[in-house]
């Protein structure tokens, strides 16, 4: 691959893209030196690195570890996933530093939607990005299987229990072997563990532990597990299971969230191993008995499938920028919905793969109270990793919104304010960025701030925005243009990012995890998002109380709220203060290990907007290629 060819005006993401041949993969696995027998080739454009690189290299040091948020997001667009790109193009291509950008695989929600896909742009792109934006390694579409699978087997179990005696149930759940002798399943042997049953010969069972074992006896008004699907879709958000005639009398309302938001995300993304995430897919409860006890995976008998249908998935895609550094590609985005972080398991193994002289840099979702609350008090108390560093990303115009601008609207011609100077209200716009600047540097770690340029920012702008920047505390701030010019116009930021890295650090989590549930909910509403007190509503108290009583208190938690603001109320831009956070309800995803309050409104499953992304999106006839993704 040769130097880039720059243009001006910068062309179409995907123009850019296609543009560059990719290097082979198998060059970029050999530039990490990991072995052929660690990976697995999908094309010559990406790869699966398995996870047994990591036994050959437990024992070396960890590279600096660098995690990217924003600012509060607006519809102007801030970045993250180009600055996260462009600064790892800087320290590997201009830089002589190992690198590795470790980044969550688009969801097609988006892609087709309104947000388009998440490969970076401009000049700083992970390549091919068409293949990164749709489907990759297929990795949501396992989810997807999974987590379907296991939405029918909760209703196939409620409807056979609910047409057969316990006996039939036993029978059909134990059935005779080739020699006539009748066994349990291996997957089974945790539930009569769980049962306190010891005899492990099913004809030796008692009538009454037939019953205990053959009948989860699921309350219907518990189920807490949905259906998932990859696309933006409002009108599944709530639909009614169970009308056919033959399941007359079992009808119940239930609905479909995003595939992203499932727990099996989660729990890809937070695993440490095959084995641990075996037993985390067992453990996810997907509701209560009518005696009031949790219902898990391995209750239905699914814990083995499920991991036989995630196994691949486990495995990071190995892929590339434009300036040839290497990327891993895993897990899955929504850190308004979801956990929103790319996954452990990826993060450590180009950690040890780039050396004690090396950098990983990592996305976390939308803004550093979204995504990089939830990389630091979930993300990190599971891998044991903490962070060098953190980069936090906001532009001028994104500020001046901040700072009273008017509202942007699509397909409207963006107003004179944001292509015009205006220093004042961008440093009345920077009461945000200050904010997210505090939150980062509550964990102990220096924070950077990468000041995305425009060609309609000026001096004074930029100087505002530095100069708010360093008073709220960061280490530095930076301007930079890696979007038109790739690694080169994020040297100064990859200096920066260097040099933070030497920093002492002093990480600490936001809050211990053996408080109650609603003094972590309210740590996190007071001290990151700055509201005044928090109300649970009736549905939210409920479930607290249930959680508490089954044990689940000492999770930590994960906030799905929206993005656009800190406060519940997308519209309230800049840094409200004194506001009362609603939380309607209480989700628990006890296998990926973190407790999930609804914030307001919020919803798991999006919808598609008057005009979405999929209006561009097209196949040339004559060349065959991709047109309109971006």
């Amino acid at each position: 691959m040769g130097k880039l060819n720059f243009q001006d005006p910068v062309p179409a993401d995907i123009e850019i893209a296609q543009s560059v041949t990719p290097t082979p993969i198998t060059e970029i696995a050999k530039q990490l030196n990991i072995s052929p027998a660690d990976f697995e080739s999908h094309g010559t454009t990406k790869a699966k690195v398995k996870l047994s690189v990591l036994d050959s290299l437990k024992d070396d040091p960890n590279g600096n570890y660098v995690v990217v948020a924003g600012i509060t997001p607006t519809p102007l667009g801030e970045g993250k996933s180009t600055t996260t790109v462009g600064v790892c193009q800087a320290l590997g291509a201009y830089l002589d530093k190992k690198v590795v950008t470790c980044i969550r695989q688009p969801s097609q929600g988006p892609t087709f939607g309104i947000k388009g896909g998440a490969a970076g742009g401009g000049y700083s792109q992970v390549i091919p990005m068409e293949e990164m934006n749709l489907h990759l390694t297929g990795d949501i579409h396992a989810i997807t299987a999974a987590n379907n699978l296991l939405a029918a087997a909760i209703d196939a179990r409620m409807f056979h229990e609910n047409t057969q005696s316990d006996a039939a149930l036993f029978n059909r759940l134990c059935p005779a072997g080739k020699g006539g002798a009748r066994s349990f399943a291996p997957v089974m042997h945790k539930r009569l563990k769980k049962l306190g049953i010891t005899e492990t010969d099913p004809d030796k069972l008692s009538t009454e532990e037939r019953s205990k074992f053959a009948r989860l006896d699921i309350d219907p008004e518990t189920i807490t597990w949905r259906r998932v699907l990859d696309t933006n879709d409002r009108f599944l958000r709530t639909i009614t299971v169970g009308q056919a005639a033959t399941e007359k009398g079992m009808t119940r309302t239930t609905g479909f969230d995003i595939t992203v938001s499932s727990e099996i995300m989660a729990v890809l993304a937070l695993t440490t191993s095959l084995p641990d995430m075996r037993e985390r897919l067992g453990n996810m409860v997907i509701g209560n008995s009518k005696a009031g006890e949790p219902v898990t995976a391995d209750d239905l008998g699914m814990g083995g499938a499920l991991v036989v249908l995630m196994r691949d998935a486990l495995n990071p895609t190995l892929m590339q920028t434009l300036e040839e550094t290497p990327v891993l590609v895993h897990a899955g985005p929504f850190a308004n919905i979801a956990h929103g972080n790319s996954s452990i398991v990826a993060d450590q193994i180009g950690l040890k793969l780039v050396g004690p002289d090396g950098f990983v840099v990592t996305e976390a979702g939308f803004g550093a109270d979204i995504g990089m609350e939830k990389f630091m008090n979930i993300k990190c108390r599971y891998s044991g990793l903490t962070p060098n560093c953190a980069v936090i990303v906001a532009t001028v115009r994104a500020l001046k919104m901040h700072g009273g601008g008017p509202p942007v609207t699509a397909g409207k011609p963006l107003d004179q304010t944001y292509r015009s100077e205006n220093a004042e209200l961008v440093k009345a716009g920077c009461c945000n960025l200050a904010r997210h600047i505090a939150n980062a540097r509550a964990y102990g770690v220096p924070v950077v701030v990468a000041i995305n340029k425009f060609a309609t920012d000026t001096p004074a702008e930029l100087d505002a925005v530095r100069t708010a920047a360093l008073d709220a505390g960061a280490f530095d701030a930076v301007v930079c243009w890696h979007h038109a010019r790739g690694g080169e116009g994020a040297k100064d930021l990859g200096e920066a990012v260097i040099k933070a890295c030497q920093q002492p650090t002093q990480f600490e989590f936001l809050y211990p995890l053996d408080i109650s549930i609603k003094e972590k909910i309210e740590t996190i509403a007071k001290e990151t998002y700055g509201a005044a007190s928090v109300e649970y509503l009736p549905q939210a108290e409920k479930q607290i109380e249930l959680y508490t009583r089954m044990g689940f208190a000492g999770l930590p938690i994960c906030m799905a709220k929206t993005q656009y603001s800190f406060s519940a109320d997308a519209s309230a831009k800049g840094a409200p203060s004194g506001f009362v956070l609603p939380i309607r309800d209480v989700r628990a995803s006890v296998g990926a290990g973190f407790l999930i309050p609804l914030v307001g409104d919020m919803m798991m499953m999006p919808g598609l907007p008057t005009r979405p992304c999929f209006y561009d999106i097209d196949i040339d006839p004559v060349s065959g290629r991709i047109v309109g993704l971006s």
